[in-house]
């Protein structure tokens, strides 16, 4: 099995932890949406540069039909902090400032742009810990309308 921090760029190294694929199961819910169950893949990955790819992909859990997916870069950035661009083919851009503590990330929105024809998006609050081989996420969105609220939860195991 190949080392996949082999090359790793050393500003990079405090979010190693997050490196590779992950697989598994959340929910989501949102006033203005019926709750809903999902599977989910995530890969985070690197090229020697200071920052990790991103790729994300969801289907229903019930009838393997796509949901959501979403790709963006994690960038290291000096003493703890990251950047993070994520985006949606849904027409949304997300750009993020946080930090990693241990193995565990906390990232709040600069900014959010939207294509004229994406759902009104204005703030989205991510967080993401890492405990053994499982990576526990949630996702806080404020869109159409609704302050900022739980929209997203999810336990992936590293595969």
């Amino acid at each position: 099995m190949a080392d996949i921090t082999a090359d790793l760029h050393p500003g990079c190294e405090s979010l190693a932890f997050l490196l590779g694929t992950w697989a598994g199961r959340g929910a989501g819910e949102y006033p203005t949406i019926e709750p809903f169950s999902y599977n989910e893949t995530v890969t985070f990955g690197h090229v020697g540069k200071p920052f990790l790819s991103y790729n994300q992909k969801s289907k229903d859990a019930s009838s393997g039909q796509p949901l959501h997916a979403e790709v963006g870069y994690l960038r290291a950035v000096g003493d703890q902090r990251v950047e993070l661009v994520v985006v949606q083919p849904s027409g949304i851009l997300e750009v993020h400032t946080g930090t990693v503590d241990g193995t565990s990330l906390e990232m709040t929105c600069e900014a959010v742009h939207t294509t004229p024809t994406a759902l009104s998006v204005t703030d989205v609050v991510r967080r993401i810990s890492v405990v053994d081989d499982a990576l526990t996420y949630t996702v806080a969105m404020a869109a159409v309308g609704v302050p900022l609220t739980h929209h997203l939860a999810a336990t992936l195991q590293h595969q």
